[in-house]
């Protein structure tokens, strides 16, 4: 948080050092996964419940604002490849959020509810991003489900696996186990991407601020580094680039949740 056609075989390989491990997949079976698993999600209502468009065009129409904002940063390397489409999933009991390969990003409406920012909820968003971007999922994809499922997967052998990892990624932040790596880029990225923005790209930190300050910690984060570890890599990375004080849009987010269901 995916038919396939292989490619003359699978690419398995390694890339940069911050981003190392096996990958099935090359960028374009990245992209065809994601519209399949986006297909799965969006056939399956009863579990992933997403709001219409067309009945909150209110809320879509905030949510693909934020959206664009992020996108236009210039450290984002998929900008043209990916789809980057966004989803709204009716679930208020849910804080959690989650992304495809490809580009496909989707957003519980207790997550939304929850926070008391637009930075705060750029920062979710800019974060699953930089997973997708920095194709962290479809590696540990291949990590978590082993070679041999995978290439089940890919070679469409295993329909019943699209079921189970979009049941994993709907998890979100717990349902892949990103490594520690994988989650300390996401956010070091998060805050990139929103520095080139009008938001405060501190807006990760605030998000974790404020589940620290939740009754009873998400049970998702006890498989992450610890916030406050978090929180202090973040604000490294804000002051390493500059330090330069954002906009936290308390007002129109306010708007962006009156809009929702």
């Amino acid at each position: 948080m995916f038919g396939f056609v292989l490619i003359s075989g699978i690419l398995i390989y390694g890339s940069c050092k911050k981003e190392n491990g096996i990958n099935l997949f090359t960028l374009e079976q990245d992209v065809e996964f994601g519209q399949t698993m986006n297909s799965e999600i969006l056939a399956n209502p009863a579990e992933f419940p997403v709001i219409s468009e067309e009945q909150y065009p209110e809320a879509y129409s905030h949510l693909n604002r934020i959206l664009d904002s992020i996108l236009r940063s210039p450290e984002i390397r998929y900008k043209e490849e990916f789809a980057w489409e966004v989803k709204i999933i009716s679930n208020d009991t849910v804080l959690n959020a989650f992304a495809v390969p490809g580009g496909y990003l989707y957003f519980y409406t207790g997550l939304i509810k929850f926070l008391d920012s637009e930075d705060q909820f750029a920062g979710v968003m800019a974060h699953e991003i930089a997973h997708v971007d920095k194709r962290h999922s479809t590696r540990m994809l291949t990590k978590q489900y082993g070679i041999g499922f995978m290439l089940d997967v890919l070679l469409g052998e295993e329909q019943s696996g699209y079921v189970e990892i979009a049941s994993s990624l709907a998890q979100g932040l717990a349902g892949l186990s990103f490594s520690r790596d994988h989650e300390y880029q996401a956010d070091e990225y998060s805050v990139k991407y929103l520095y080139t923005t009008a938001y405060d790209a501190r807006g990760t930190k605030g998000f974790f601020e404020k589940l620290e300050s939740a009754p009873g910690l998400p049970a998702f984060l006890s498989t992450h580094p610890s916030p406050d570890d978090r929180i202090e890599r973040i604000l490294g990375v804000w002051q390493g680039l500059g330090g330069k004080q954002g906009q936290t849009f308390t007002a129109s987010y306010q708007n962006f949740k009156n809009s929702l269901p």
